[in-house]
């Protein structure tokens, strides 16, 4: 069992893009329906909050100590010292339906962000793709066909790349080149189902297990790094969206969460949905990457 406490009092919409600053010692996470990003030092407590011009879908780390956020249909460079947002790329603004959702910062340096389809449609089409940008803002697109682009995560050694499909729902991996990007060798490492937990944000350990927000079931799961479940557990909110591993030895684990849409008998049962949520972890985490901007 995970003794989850809240990390802060900020109730997010829907939290998510939880990543530890070891620098600054704190916390950066998003709350996309809210427009904002949220820095809360792991010290003493202090937040500070920025809102948005759109949807914030996730971010990560800059060398420069800036963060690559993607917005809406944009991705681009966060300052904290004055608000301000820099665009260095364009994603599928010429396609209303959909919206870039969850990214991460590979081991190469370059962002990795996925859309989402986003239309006011029953069922979610796999109209979503996966990119990778640089810093100079050159955008390729890796994977496409995605009805809900999310769990990415790396593996310690940077040589596997997991992603997931949120309604296909499964994890994949892929050999990953951390010198250049490339990725090869596609293969499922879950599938996943409501009960187990659609897979939501993911994030990998020391031992190369990969944990997956279990969003429709209300869990936390471990896998092996060959796609055994080891381990769920409930945590105290209704639908949680990312792990996070964090704090100076990376032994503590952060979990964000969904409150959008959610049942209110359930709402008022876990009162902590929305909110940061962190406890010690049984493992140490792996180190995140910066983008390579300076």
């Amino acid at each position: 069992m995970l003794d989850f406490k809240p990390l802060n009092d900020i109730r997010c919409e829907l939290g998510e893009g939880p990543v530890y600053d070891d620098r600054r010692n704190a916390l950066w996470y998003c709350d996309i329906l809210g427009r904002s990003i949220h820095c809360c030092e792991l010290a003493g407590g202090d937040t500070r909050s920025w809102t948005l011009p759109s949807e914030v879908g996730s971010l990560g780390l800059a060398d420069s100590g800036k963060l690559v956020v993607a917005l809406r249909d944009e991705v681009g460079m966060f300052d904290p010292e004055d608000g301000t947002f820099e665009r260095i790329a364009s994603i599928e603004a010429d396609l209303p339906d959909t919206r870039l959702n969850d990214g991460k910062v590979g081991p190469d340096g370059a962002f990795w962000v996925g859309t989402m389809d986003d239309g006011d449609v029953p069922v979610r089409r796999p109209i979503g793709a996966l990119y990778r940008i640089d810093a100079a803002g050159y955008v390729e697109r890796k994977v496409e066909g995605l009805h809900v682009s999310n769990g990415l995560a790396f593996s310690p050694d940077g040589a596997t790349m997991f992603h997931a499909d949120s309604r296909g729902p499964w994890v994949d991996c892929w050999d990953f080149d951390p010198d250049t990007g490339a990725i090869a060798n596609r293969r499922r490492f879950v599938d996943l189902d409501d009960t187990i937990g659609r897979p939501d944000g993911g994030a990998t350990d020391a031992e190369g297990c990969y944990w997956s927000a279990g969003i429709s079931a209300g869990k936390l799961n471990r896998f092996s790094p060959d796609g055994r479940l080891l381990v769920s557990y409930d945590v105290p909110v209704v639908a949680p969206t990312m792990p996070c591993f964090g704090g100076e030895g990376l032994d503590r684990l952060f979990l964000t969460s969904l409150r959008t849409g959610r049942d209110p008998a359930k709402l008022e049962a876990l009162p902590l949905t929305g909110t940061v949520i962190v406890a010690d972890s049984p493992v140490v985490g792996s180190p995140v990457s910066r983008f390579r901007d300076a």
